[in-house]
């Protein structure tokens, strides 16, 4: 992983950046490479699968892949208050956004052990220059 400086008020920080982007066809490549199914069969799943998993919590359901996580969708309706329950509606609902939390285990303590999709270990850079405000 990557960062960079960045000046927030009068502290410094570092932000992070990524390398580069990896497509649904790397993935694809990836996953035919561990397994016997293959790169084209591997990319018409994943291309179908944004839409199954739209449809799937478009329901109000939440949707666990087991090694990946849960996804989820999440209606906001800040700054949309009413002043009594009998006005609460859906029409005061924003946006909506799906949240994911990557799959974990925990140990017998009750802390988290792994996370499937985090890295156990990070190593960071530092790239070149500052980040602007």
């Amino acid at each position: 992983m990557y960062y960079k400086k960045q000046k927030i008020g009068k502290k410094w920080y570092p932000r992070s950046f990524t390398a580069g982007t990896y497509g649904t066809k790397d993935v694809a490549e990836r996953l035919s490479e561990m397994s016997t199914v293959s790169k084209g069969d591997t990319y018409a799943v994943l291309m179908g699968l944004g839409e199954v998993l739209g449809d799937m919590m478009e329901m109000g359901n939440t949707v666990k892949l087991d090694g990946l996580g849960t996804f989820y969708l999440v209606g906001n309706a800040n700054g949309q208050g009413v002043d009594t329950p009998e006005e609460v509606s859906p029409e005061q609902f924003r946006k909506v956004t799906v949240a994911f939390i990557p799959e974990y285990s925990r140990a017998q303590n009750s802390r988290v052990k792994k996370r499937t999709i985090v890295p156990s270990r990070v190593e960071w850079t530092e790239l070149e220059g500052m980040v602007k405000k």
